[in-house]
């Protein structure tokens, strides 16, 4: 049978008034009017107020209870996670050699404090993301004669040329009608950068970078970059890299998907010096150079690549790049003989309306690598940030000698993996390391566990580690402390350096992301049942789907026996495991999970895997749909309003992420968009006298489909275009994106009609 929750006092304010009452003939019996009007029982339906509350508070489990039981449980609550983004410094009018600004150095936007990731020397440039993209060959006349003057000049066929156009990413994401920079449509494969001088620098900063002795030579180029997630196709997901000797199976898989994408591939250009002088084994960068002695024509140079968190540009992050310092005095932009042949075949982009160019890098995938996608932004002196800061050393207290004695540190919540305590035991300071728990401590072992929400850190019992030794001191001799939805700063809200270089400014050009406050304790308790009986292994759906909420996502589905190369639902042994993000400002209706959370959540679900698992953790695939109502409003309610709520209903009731979808949860996996469905929603909200029409369309195909939507099994909809109006319901739907044009030898600049 259930055992229901006690209630240690169930009396309500009418039973406790009625027992006051019922006592004053004993205390009393002179009183002898018992009227609501009666001052003295005034008194008393005040006295039975308070007890109420009392009651109903003495009835409650406090959250410090709730607390104490998920730390016996061994299931803390997950602790906040820290927002990371990008920032740019620039030099002001600062004059003589760079400034350096050093990793570990806070920024902040606001009160909020941010901490630099990396060095960075802040040169006195700027630059411009172009590549060269696809297009078709010019129609007007007087165009089509200049480009085939173009290529008479170029000693080239139409058949052996590729058209482009010159698409230049803009400096500012925020702007109105920003468009990324999509470097999948570039014929040539290349991202071009082109650097300049920045508008203050010194007349002579060309000597100042390229001497023998510059700071070229020395530092390297430090690019920031913020790419823009696109919708991935199912065809493009690789299983888990991080999975530790993957059966042979899985490998055959693998080389599958690299072969399918080198097929489709197109070649790039050939790196002078062979792959081996090159770090970075997903992208090939290479620097423009002038021949020796020729100031005719471009060369290209490779460069080496210091650090990379951007995972071959497929996220945000920075890229170092060392210029080969022997050939620093050649670095720059050869001349073409011909103004024609200017961006044509290997000849960097024309870049008209720009600053001058000091000289080019380009950077493009090695063969059987995928291409690099789009980009939001590109700048120089760049660096990666988080939102933590390093506190003080701080004096904790002193020990007791007692068994699970607890000190407190000043600021939360506290960066896992980044306390260092130690205890002064005769006249040196002994580390004490933290650990999970003390189930494998030993009467010997210094050790100390951490609450990272609440700062709390606390010693063993003699039994399972040492306790503190009576009158010894204990200090935190450092740690980091930052995370929770106060870091998600918007782009421009950094703008302060504390300690850094004078004169030098800092802004962050994107909004940062990621960061999450600490989980609630309701979510935590709801967590126990499967914590206990799932035991870290992941072996029925629910296992798949709690583990990887432990990363933090929005949701996760888990589809057994589904392989999304094949896309078969009969795969012996593979488990898809689909995340969504909690939130995608980018994409609102449609929320991709990027490359930093489906890593983190394959690496989670690695652990508990079995052995014999191959195991894809795969972003949502968005079937495109649009929807057209029409509908008649009641009397007395705006049509305006009752149309807003309409469609927001729609929204909601479409969408992926909970608590919205039928069931709260998001729209389910494969679930068709059926008309009547959405027609029972929408006469649900007040003011909807009745749904006159509602029509569904179909906008995966290009051309929009009326009727119901049939998605397949991994699949949920999209909503791309809704249309709410009084009346008949027009046709949903407008066509679907051209496909961008195949690959070709030999890229040509299309001349432009300017005035």
């Amino acid at each position: 049978m259930t055992v229901p929750t006690p209630v240690l006092d169930d009396r309500s304010y009418d039973q406790i008034l009625a027992e006051l009452v019922a006592r004053i003939p004993v205390y009393a019996p002179e009183w002898t009017n018992y009227a609501p009007s009666d001052p003295g029982i005034t008194l008393l339906e005040l006295l039975a107020h308070l007890g109420e509350s009392l009651l109903f508070r003495f009835n409650q489990i406090p959250d410090q209870t709730r607390l104490w039981l998920l730390h016996l449980l061994q299931v803390p609550p997950y602790p906040p996670r820290s927002a990371t983004g990008l920032v740019a410094f620039d030099a002001g009018q600062v004059t003589g050699d760079p400034p350096a600004v050093s990793q570990g150095t806070q920024v902040t936007a606001g009160s909020v404090p941010f901490k630099v990731g990396n060095d960075v020397t802040v040169l006195p440039i700027t630059v411009t993301a172009v590549v060269k993209a696809g297009a078709s060959e010019p129609t007007d006349p007087i165009l089509l004669d200049e480009y085939r003057r173009v290529l008479d000049a170029a000693g080239l066929d139409e058949a052996a040329a590729e058209p482009y156009e010159e698409v230049v990413l803009a400096a500012d994401p925020s702007a109105p009608g920003f468009q990324p920079l999509d470097v999948g449509t570039a014929v040539d494969r290349c991202l071009w950068i082109a650097v300049h001088t920045a508008p203050q620098a010194a007349p002579d900063v060309a000597t100042s970078l390229f001497g023998t002795s510059s700071v070229l030579a020395q530092s390297p180029l430090v690019l920031g970059i913020g790419t823009d997630t696109e919708y991935p196709t199912i065809d493009q997901i690789d299983p888990c890299d991080s999975l530790a000797a993957p059966p042979e199976s899985q490998r055959v898989t693998a080389a599958l998907i690299s072969a399918e994408a080198g097929a489709a591939a197109v070649p790039g250009p050939e790196l002078p010096g062979g792959p081996a002088s090159q770090v970075d084994s997903t992208l090939i960068w290479q620097v423009s150079a002038r021949r020796p002695g020729d100031p005719v024509g471009t060369d290209y140079l490779p460069v080496s690549v210091v650090r990379d968190t951007t995972d071959g540009l497929r996220r945000d992050g920075v890229v170092a790049l060392q210029l080969p310092a022997a050939q620093l005095d050649q670095i720059g932009v050869g001349q073409v003989t011909d103004a024609d042949l200017a961006g044509v075949a290997d000849n960097p982009p024309a870049l008209a309306d720009q600053p001058p160019v000091l000289f080019w890098l380009r950077a493009f995938p090695r063969q059987g690598v995928p291409e690099i996608g789009r980009l939001r932004w590109a700048g120089a002196n760049a660096a990666d940030v988080e939102q933590v800061a390093d506190a003080a050393p701080e004096l904790l207290g002193t020990g007791n000698g007692l068994s699970g004695q607890q000190v407190v540190l000043s600021h939360t919540p506290v960066v896992p993996d980044s306390l260092q305590v130690q205890v002064l035991e005769g006249d040196q300071w002994q580390p004490w390391q933290v650990v999970d728990s003390f189930a494998a401590s030993t009467p010997a072992d210094r050790h100390v566990t951490l609450d990272p929400a609440s700062g709390t850190i606390r010693c063993g019992d003699s039994v399972r580690g040492q306790v503190f030794p009576i009158g010894a001191a204990i200090r935190a001799a450092a740690y980091s402390y930052g995370g929770g939805r106060a870091g998600l700063a918007k782009a421009g809200a950094i703008s302060s350096i504390v300690g850094g270089p004078a004169g030098v400014n800092v802004t962050n050009p994107l909004p940062t992301a990621g960061g999450e406050d600490g989980e609630p304790i309701t979510s935590a308790l709801q967590r126990i049942p499967g914590e206990l009986a799932r035991h870290d292994r992941a072996v029925t759906q629910e296992d798949f789907r709690e583990l990887a909420g432990i990363v933090g996502v929005g949701r996760a589905e888990c589809l057994p026996r589904f392989d999304p190369v094949s896309k078969s639902f009969d795969a012996a042994g593979v488990v898809t495991v689909m995340i969504w993000p909690t939130a995608d400002p980018r994409h609102p209706n449609a929320p991709v999970a990027d490359a930093t959370l489906l890593s983190a959540v394959c690496s989670q679900l690695d652990a508990g895997r079995l052995v014999t698992t191959e195991l894809f953790v795969i972003p949502p695939t968005y079937h495109p749909v649009a929807v057209s109502i029409g509908l008649a409003v009641k009397t007395g309610y705006s049509a305006v309003g009752v149309r807003r709520w309409v469609e927001i209903i729609v929204r909601q009731y479409l969408a992926p992420l909970p608590p919205f979808g039928p069931d709260g949860t998001g729209w389910p996996l494969g679930h068709r968009v059926h008309g009547p469905e959405l027609e029972a929603a929408v006469v649900q909200v007040e003011g909807v006298d009745f749904v006159e029409e509602l029509k569904v369309a179909d906008l995966a195909g290009g051309t929009p489909v009326i009727g119901t939507v049939e998605l397949a099994g991994w699949e949920v909809p999209e909503l791309s275009e809704i249309t709410v109006v009084s009346g008949s319901a027009p046709d949903p739907g407008g066509g679907g994106p051209t496909p961008p044009p195949g690959p070709a030898p030999v890229p040509v600049p299309v001349p432009k009609d300017e005035c």
